[in-house]
C-alpha cells in the first residue's frame, strides 16, 4: 500500500482518487484471502469486479471506479501487463438528468441556512463553485475589488476566474474580519500555521503563518503536523456544509 500511495502522489492525483483507489485495493486484497497482488491477475480482478455488481449491487460507475484502481495497481506499480479478456471491460454507464432547483425553491433553502454554510452555499450557487474548490479558498484569492474569485487547481489541476456574486460580499467581508481576529489570536498561542502546496513552505518559509495564505473557511479547531510539528488549522470539512445544506432541504419540505 506505501507503494500505491508513492506512485499516485507522484503522479499527483487528489487525496479524494488516492483514498479511493487504496480502498479498492484493500478490498481486492482482503476478497482473495489476503492473497499478495503479484500472484493474482486478470480472472480474480473479474471475480471480484463480478461479485461487487452481483451481490454488492454496485453501481456502473462505482464498479468502473474499481476497475480503473485495480488497472493502477497492475501497470503503474506492479509493472504487470494484464491480458485482453472479456470480464474486465469497463461497466457499460447511463446518462441521469440532473435534479435542478428553481430560483424560489434555491430562495428558499438560502434563506433556512444560517451563519459560515449560508455563506458557502451562496457561492456555491452564485459563483458556480464546487464544494471542495469552496472549502479550499484562501484569502488572497478572493478580489473584492474586481468582484472575483481565483479557483486554484480546481478539477483538473486547472485554475480558473469566476464572479463574486454580490450577494455575498458583505457577509464574506464580515467573515473575514472575524477569521482574521481568530488567525491573530492563534498567532499569540504559538498556532496561526497552515498547509501550504506542494514545496511552497520552503520556497516562502514565512507564507504558511501569513494572512493571504489563510483559508477563507478555516476548521474550528487547530491540529499539530507530524512532520513539522506547526500548530495549524485544515479548512472547514466539506461535509459540515452538506449536512447544513440537507438539513436546510428537508426543513423546507422540499421533495
Amino acid at each position: 500500500m506505501e507503494r500505491v500511495r508513492l506512485a499516485i502522489r507522484t503522479r499527483h492525483y487528489s487525496r479524494s482518487t488516492e483514498k479511493a483507489y487504496s480502498g479498492w485495493i484493500r478490498r481486492f486484497v482482503l476478497f482473495h484471502g489476503k492473497r499478495h497482488p503479484s500472484e493474482m491477475g486478470a480472472e480474480e480482478i473479474a471475480a471480484f469486479l463480478t461479485h461487487l455488481a452481483v451481490h454488492c449491487r454496485v453501481s456502473a460507475r462505482t464498479q468502473n471506479q474499481a476497475l480503473h484502481a485495480l488497472l493502477f495497481l497492475y501497470s503503474r506499480v506492479l509493472q504487470i501487463e494484464l491480458p485482453r479478456i472479456s470480464g474486465i471491460a469497463p461497466a457499460k454507464t447511463t446518462k441521469r438528468l440532473p435534479v435542478v432547483l428553481g430560483r424560489d425553491e434555491v430562495a428558499v433553502v438560502l434563506g433556512t441556512l444560517t451563519g459560515t454554510p449560508k455563506i458557502m452555499a451562496t457561492l456555491l450557487y452564485g459563483a458556480g463553485l464546487r464544494v471542495m474548490e469552496c472549502c479550499r479558498l484562501r484569502v488572497k484569492d478572493v478580489d473584492f475589488r474586481a468582484n472575483q474569485i481565483i479557483v486554484r487547481a480546481g478539477k483538473g489541476q486547472k485554475d480558473r476566474v469566476t464572479l463574486l456574486p454580490g450577494s455575498a460580499t458583505l457577509d464574506l467581508q464580515r467573515h473575514l474580519r472575524r477569521v482574521e481576529t481568530q488567525f491573530h489570536n492563534d498567532l499569540l498561542c504559538g498556532a496561526g500555521w497552515v498547509e501550504l502546496p506542494f514545496a511552497l513552505d520552503r520556497k516562502y518559509p514565512n507564507a504558511g503563518h501569513s494572512w493571504p495564505w489563510q483559508w477563507v473557511f478555516p476548521a474550528t479547531s487547530c491540529y499539530t503536523d507530524r512532520e513539522t510539528g506547526q500548530r495549524r488549522r485544515h479548512h472547514l470539512h466539506e461535509s459540515v456544509l452538506q449536512r447544513a445544506v440537507a438539513r436546510s432541504v428537508r426543513d423546507a419540505g422540499l421533495t
